[in-house]
């Protein structure tokens, strides 16, 4: 891969590192926090205003929150929230050491939604997650 290549690291439970390297799970579930939007949205466009710069912003300022979106259709969520892209998902389990191969998985990432998640893959029922979804496995490291 070259040096453009964009990497999204997540650390995951034992439970979810084994479904997700034997191909059952096929996404991650990440809570709409302050942390998650900094990391995963690249602009926002509500109310009016639109936020180009994720840094200070909160969740509070544009109304993006769980009780917010269950209002609002996913075709508003499609045009006015710009998610970043990634190329590949590397799942770690915990924090292992960087040579680390049985606890490192690299996979090709295939986009990022705000939507309702499996709950037999971790999601609460009828709450929304930056759901984020895995390719064919690239390599374990």
């Amino acid at each position: 891969m070259n040096g453009d290549t964009k990497n999204l690291t997540l650390s995951l439970k034992k439970q979810w590192f084994e479904m997700t390297k034997l191909g059952i799970k096929r996404e991650d579930y990440r809570e709409l926090s302050d942390y998650w939007i900094k990391r995963l949205v690249e602009s926002i466009t509500f109310f009016g205003g639109r936020y180009d710069s994720m840094k200070d912003l909160s969740i509070n300022e544009v109304g993006l929150s769980n009780v917010n979106l269950l209002h609002v259709t996913s075709d508003v969520l499609k045009r006015d929230v710009k998610l970043k892209k990634f190329d590949v998902n590397i799942m770690t389990l915990g924090y292992p050491k960087s040579g680390d191969k049985e606890r490192i998985l690299k996979l090709e990432n295939k986009g990022i939604e705000i939507r309702t998640g499996n709950s037999e893959w971790g999601a609460e029922p009828n709450k929304l997650y930056f759901v984020i979804m895995h390719g064919d496995i690239l390599a374990c490291v």
